[in-house]
């Protein structure tokens, strides 16, 4: 005979009462009928996916010397080098796993020598 373990009962009787109470707590809502050709019904709303595409011809190019002037008073390549090693913000936020160690590249060990095969035998040329 198989022994059920003693936390069953009561975490089945939790789970009956939580449905229990969450059947009694919801508001009963009747549907409008759905043949009846006056019943209220939310009004439909359309949104576009495109309506904040923009084409590509859509910006005006720069001139390379104004692009170059742009980058250089930023601080040039160095800051995006600076901002790329930078945590992303919500990076800070999140709690970190276990520490790694850094990843080490596997050694390759050098392929054997291969041994000669005695004449006579197969896959040996002559």
């Amino acid at each position: 005979m198989r022994r059920r373990s003693p936390c069953a009962l009561p975490s089945l009787l939790f789970t009956v009462l939580l449905a229990a109470q969450a059947q009694a707590q919801s508001p009963v809502a009747t549907r409008p009928d759905p043949l009846d050709p006056k019943a209220q019904v939310p009004s439909v709303r359309y949104a576009s996916s495109f309506a904040q595409f923009r084409r590509l011809g859509d910006d005006k190019p720069l001139a390379w010397r104004e692009a170059n002037d742009a980058v250089a008073r930023i601080g040039g390549w160095r800051v995006y080098a600076r901002e790329a090693q930078q945590p992303e913000p919500g990076a800070a936020d999140k709690p970190s796993g276990p520490a790694q160690a850094p990843a080490q590249t596997p050694s390759i060990a050098p392929a054997p020598a291969a041994k000669p095969v005695p004449p006579g035998h197969a896959g040996h040329q002559q």
